[in-house]
């Protein structure tokens, strides 16, 4: 019986010891805390025929720029913590639509398959892809996307543009492939994607970045001497007007060519910083449609070509006729009249006049602005003479200038030949000045001798400021890590 007390006494001190080796370890393992996490999850797509080099710089920017919108957040939410994580990889350039849909949601199962809420940032035929895949749910990726940024995508069809002969885009495509194509030629230039990008603009969100050219016939991002879409303003690959869609919130980035944001870091810095702002939900100034007009013009019938310049995007403010007649049978007349008024602060533009009597009997002597030094003075001065016998007779128009408010100002215009006949071109564009609530255009357009022509649709947009709350969308996620103890 001894034995056994002392048996356990012995037991009961190794225990003891025991406990004092093994506590003040126990003491020093790591806490666990919980951390509220939105993640942004970045995927890159490149276009046809590109690599994921394409859209490095443009990875880099966001990544850099990302810190200081986290900051804001965070401050503002100071539970919640921003991470980032991305991917970017290279796909076949030359498939068709589908499987090129294929391919970016298998990789993302593969390399990106826990995670949700992402955020598709496609160039090119890589955001038209993007639009499909996600508007389809292929492979369920609708369910883990939050918003699609497209980067002068082809959303609409292309075959609804004219190049040059005449033919079929989708012919002129398989052409510039060289036996590379494996069905992206149909896929980019008959598909419209136009239902796409309306869906994912209703159920998720769709940004789409826009630029091209000054005008069709412009030589800033030909290839090789040629302008494939002459009748349009493009970027180099793809027209102006097809890079989105009326679903889309649109934010134009000015005059650059097709890949211009993989190679330039001013371009690079500025589609991030818009990129990141509308995640954030901060405000981007839209581009929105303000106006829409028509320009025609027809060559006469003698040899040589004819040359046009067009101020569009007045407003009329006065118009009528003047009407004069000589009764004299030996004695030419001449009156003065002073003719319009104007609306108390507008701006004058212009003036037309057209005579509508016989030209060798009648005259036009002197056309002008009644008061030259007063740009509100709308009021126009005439002089006109007539024969003896006969009748001057002419209709006169004024404009005024179509003044946008400050805080909308110009965004860009849209000029496309939608009409006509080959040797008939629009070949410089500009806004009349530089004031940014003036919204008319200065149109430079010609055709060749005898009787060709053509027929232009314009389209003026000013800036709007909008939000979009992406960031709310984003699922908040609650992860569990280890601080080590003192």
């Amino acid at each position: 019986m001894f034995a056994g007390i002392v048996g356990r006494l012995l037991l009961t001190t190794v225990i003891g010891l025991c406990l004092q080796t093994t506590l003040p370890a126990s003491a020093q393992s790591a806490a666990e805390v919980l951390t509220q996490v939105k993640e942004l999850n970045f995927l890159f797509l490149h276009g046809m025929g590109g690599s994921s080099c394409s859209m490095q710089l443009l990875s880099d920017h966001i990544t850099e720029q990302l810190p200081a919108f986290a900051a804001i957040y965070e401050r503002d939410n100071p539970d919640i913590e921003i991470r980032m994580n991305k991917l970017i990889r290279c796909y076949p350039g030359y498939e068709d639509i589908e499987t090129w849909a294929q391919n970016i949601t298998g990789s993302i199962d593969e390399h990106f398959g826990d995670k949700q809420d992402l955020i598709i940032v496609g160039h090119s035929m890589g955001g038209k892809a993007a639009l499909y895949a996600v508007a389809q749910n292929i492979n369920n990726l609708a369910d883990k996307t939050a918003a699609v940024i497209t980067i002068n995508s082809p959303i609409k069809s292309l075959g609804e543009y004219y190049i040059p002969g005449g033919g079929e885009v989708v012919d002129y495509c398989r052409t510039v492939m060289l036996g590379t194509d494996e069905g992206i030629c149909e896929s980019v230039t008959l598909r419209d994607s136009s239902q796409d990008g309306e869906w994912v603009s209703q159920n998720k969100h769709w940004l789409a970045f826009i630029a091209a050219e000054g005008a069709p016939l412009s030589e800033q991002f030909d290839r090789a001497g040629v302008d494939i879409w002459p009748r349009d303003m493009d970027d180099g690959a793809i027209p102006l007007s097809a890079q989105y869609s009326d679903a889309a919130d649109v934010f134009y980035y000015g005059q650059h060519g097709h890949s211009d944001f993989g190679s330039i870091d001013e371009v690079a810095a500025l589609i991030a910083d818009r990129t990141l702002r509308y995640i954030f939900g901060m405000p981007i100034e839209y581009s929105v449609l303000y106006k829409e007009g028509n320009l025609e013009h027809k060559a006469d019938w003698l040899l040589g070509t004819d040359h046009w310049t067009d101020v569009v995007g007045e407003v009329v403010i006065s118009s009528g006729r003047l009407e004069h007649s000589n009764k004299y049978w030996t004695r030419w007349l001449q009156w003065e009249d002073v003719l319009g008024e104007c609306p108390p602060q507008s701006q004058r533009s212009s003036i037309l006049v057209t005579r509508l009597s016989i030209p060798i009997l009648t005259s036009i002597k002197e056309v002008r602005w009644y008061n030259p030094d007063d740009p509100e003075d709308c009021r126009l001065y005439i002089r006109t003479g007539a024969a003896p016998r006969t009748t001057v007779r002419l209709d006169w128009t004024i404009y005024q200038q179509d003044l946008l408010p400050e805080e909308t100002p110009r965004s860009h215009y849209e000029v496309e030949i939608t009409d006509g006949t080959p040797l008939a071109a629009i070949r410089q564009v500009s806004w009349m000045t530089v004031d940014p609530s003036d919204i008319r255009l200065r149109i430079w357009s010609e055709a060749q001798s005898p009787f060709r022509w053509f027929k232009a649709a314009l389209r003026t947009y000013h800036r709007e400021s909008r939000q979009r709350q992406v960031i709310d969308e984003i699922s908040t996620k609650v992860i569990i890590e280890s601080i080590p103890g003192n």
